[in-house]
């Protein structure tokens, strides 16, 4: 028996299709201006100081070649111009950023935040 593919049709469907869950509606995000404060409890260490430093790179010498290092000696450090450099917060890796020149002196811009697994 030859069937003609124009002579099939899908069977109509007796129920309401499901579209899936209603969309949740979102609240819009409070601006900075409006953001809440830090946790409770946290003010209290906002003043403690922390050091923080912007590594350029690491040279390794002996103390006679440290010994002989005049004005305009030049020290080769282990990276390359472009690199990124490692910011430490109190001696622990945090980020990495690219150096930039704010008003004739040097800065950071953050490029990556470094998550270190305890």
């Amino acid at each position: 028996m030859d069937v003609d593919s124009g002579d099939i049709t899908p069977p109509l469907p007796t129920e309401a299709v499901d579209a899936g869950p209603e969309p949740m509606p979102f609240e819009d995000l409070p601006t900075i201006e409006e953001a809440p404060a830090a946790p409770a409890g946290l003010e209290a260490v906002y003043d403690v100081p922390v050091k923080v430093q912007a590594v350029l790179g690491r040279a390794r010498m002996s103390v006679a070649e440290l010994m002989q290092m005049r004005p305009g000696h030049v020290v080769e450090l282990d990276r390359k111009v472009g690199e990124p450099v490692d910011i430490f917060v109190n001696n622990r890796l945090i980020a990495r950023g690219e150096v930039v020149m704010i008003d004739n002196a040097l800065g950071v811009t953050l490029t990556e935040i470094v998550r270190q697994e305890d």
